[in-house]
């Protein structure tokens, strides 16, 4: 029994990607970038209150948050990453205004310090109160022309309220004029706190990914991608569960004519609309990226492992073992999309 269990966990272990690193392709040098990686401020967070006791919630990789330069960089040359693009899941979003711009000013003035130390191994998304659309706009601004960020980590809403809606189109109309990316990283589905209720971390599991559909579907079909065409959106988790069940959206009008609106005339099947978002890897096996890629295209996808968080400990075999792509197609995906992005 006791030489069972050892037979077992070597076997489990043999099932383990065999880790890559540094990678080369064709005999060249690959950099890899993750856009999806994440980190934490104590300062702005004690600014939070008795909310701040919520701040970072309850997983694994807690205190790695909290970036040690050189344990960071260890972990990322474990994962066989190059850089990271970090970004802080907006908690501000039901502070008052002076509260949320003195966050959003923490942890961007922190953010541009932590680049500005190792810009061969970190970017970063700006902070934004998007509660207050004036404001974010004025931070995105200086985010990107005075810190050097490379555009703004946003939520899938904020507090139910679709960034579709026309308030905070002038958020939308800043980041296209800087030709900088907006990344969507959600923050669960509150109307459904109930259901979610039970076994499973579903407000994440599920909730999470229903966030980000929810978000990037109503940017479609409200015709904001129209009027923004070359707004660049990157879409946390492969995009929620946008990328495995899309062409449903084109059926639905023909469907229930009743539930969509005349004055909206897209200019493309709604499918056609994802092939102008970008999507990260984060979709835990191999089929599954490749029918992401499929849906998208290559050129639309980056490596994403909302690292410190062990959701994906091997991005970079990921994209190695997924079947169909070419040399050129995991050259981009790995960090040659990413660079273009976001001009790395």
């Amino acid at each position: 029994m006791f030489c069972g269990c050892g037979l077992l966990h070597a076997a489990e272990q043999d099932k383990r990607p065999k880790r890559i690193t540094p990678v080369f392709i064709n005999g060249k040098r690959v950099r890899t970038i993750d856009v999806h990686a994440h980190c934490m401020f104590q300062d702005a967070i004690d600014l939070m209150g008795e909310d701040a006791k919520s701040v970072p919630p309850p997983t694994k990789g807690v205190p790695e948050h909290f970036i040690k330069i050189d344990e960071r960089i260890k972990a990322m040359e474990a994962q066989g990453i190059d850089m990271q693009v970090l970004s802080i899941n907006p908690y501000w979003y039901r502070k008052e205004r002076d509260v949320a711009v003195e966050i959003c000013r923490i942890n961007n003035q922190n953010l541009a310090e932590l680049c500005a130390l190792r810009p061969d191994k970190f970017a970063a998304f700006a902070s934004l109160t998007m509660q207050f659309p004036d404001l974010a706009v004025q931070q995105l601004e200086e985010a990107v022309k005075k810190q050097g960020l490379r555009g703004a980590a946003i939520g899938g809403s904020v507090l139910g309220q679709d960034f579709s809606d026309p308030k905070f189109h002038p958020v939308l109309a800043k980041a296209q004029e800087l030709n900088v990316t907006l990344f969507i990283h959600p923050q669960s589905t509150p109307q459904l706190a109930q259901r979610f209720k039970g076994n499973g971390w579903m407000s994440n599991v599920i909730g999470n990914p229903l966030d980000t559909t929810i978000a990037l579907q109503h940017l479609i079909y409200e015709g904001v991608l129209d009027k923004y065409p070359s707004l660049k959106i990157l879409a946390a988790h492969g995009g929620g569960f946008l990328g495995s069940y899309a062409p449903r959206m084109d059926h639905s009008c023909f469907v229930s004519p009743q539930n969509c609106n005349p004055d909206i005339v897209l200019k493309k099947k709604p499918t056609e609309y994802l092939n102008q978002l970008y999507f990260d890897s984060l979709v835990f096996t191999p089929e599954a990226l490749r029918h992401l890629v499929a849906q998208v295209g290559a050129s639309q996808v980056v490596i994403g492992t909302d690292h410190p968080i062990p959701w994906e400990e091997y991005p970079v075999e990921h994209v190695m073992q997924t079947p169909g792509l070419t040399n050129s197609q995991r050259v981009a995906i790995l960090g040659g999309n990413a660079a273009k992005l976001l001009g790395l």
